[in-house]
């Protein structure tokens, strides 16, 4: 059983998006896009989308399970079909073709019907020449993201921003080579990295934990959007001999 031997960073994802969010105060009001990789990115999403009255969507990507070893993964599949391989970790397990393709066909099931929860019939959001901040919990190997990067760059956006409260160093080298920047609270050098052991409460999100974090972001955003019209002054001047 692994025992952390660091004290927590964070409190919780919400307080790791907050905390996040202050190493990306330059992009406040510059028209970006938040990209959540769900489940796990969306509560520290939802707090950075909101510091940075940024708008929220998804890029689901999921890694590639090692069989007998779920824990592990040998790469990652974004929503798109976009599919990265370790070849290292590939060579060491030794998996067939008719296995890596049973277990790639699985994985892009499981994101098609996860896309389908979060999505249903709601377009894409226009990423096209904005900036798009990808948002998760953390990066151990960074092959998810890696695979959710690629797949956001097909969409155009002018530049890519990671960002993650904790990551290990290996993990920043790797998305460094994809992403325009990758942002972190903390990265660390160590030879086993848990994301869990940033957090002093941590849990795996189900899929209708995700979709709440989600709507709760919609009604807060709309609810500010409200709150500045009505305190918005009318740009109108009165005519005279109308009172």
């Amino acid at each position: 059983m692994h025992t952390p031997s660091r004290s927590p960073k964070f409190e919780n994802r919400y307080d790791a998006g907050a905390q996040l969010a202050l190493k990306l105060a330059e992009y406040k009001n510059q028209g970006v896009i938040v990209l959540a990789i769900p489940n796990g990115g969306l509560p520290v999403a939802v707090a950075v989308a909101l510091a940075l009255d940024a708008d929220l969507d998804i890029v689901v990507a999921r890694k590639l399970p090692i069989p007998l070893l779920p824990e592990g993964g040998f790469g990652a599949v974004a929503d798109d079909g976009t599919t990265i391989f370790n070849e290292e970790v590939l060579k060491a397990i030794n998996l067939n073709e008719s296995q890596i393709n049973y277990q790639v066909n699985k994985v892009r099931n499981d994101i098609r019907q996860r896309s389908l929860i979060y999505r249903n019939n709601r377009a894409l959001s226009i990423v096209k020449g904005k900036v798009a901040i990808i948002v998760d919990d953390g990066l151990a190997s960074g092959y998810t993201m890696m695979a959710a990067v690629e797949s956001v760059k097909r969409r155009q956006p002018s530049r890519i921003i990671v960002a993650v409260p904790a990551a290990s160093d290996k993990a920043v080298k790797q998305v460094e080579k994809s992403a325009n920047r990758v942002i972190t609270v903390e990265t660390a050098i160590v030879p086993k990295f848990y994301i869990a052991d940033y957090f002093r409460y941590w849990n795996e999100l189900s899929d209708a934990e995700g979709v709440r974090c989600f709507k709760d972001w919609q009604a807060r955003r709309h609810q500010t959007e409200a709150n500045i019209s009505i305190q918005r002054p009318s740009q109108e001047k009165p005519r005279r001999g109308t009172f």
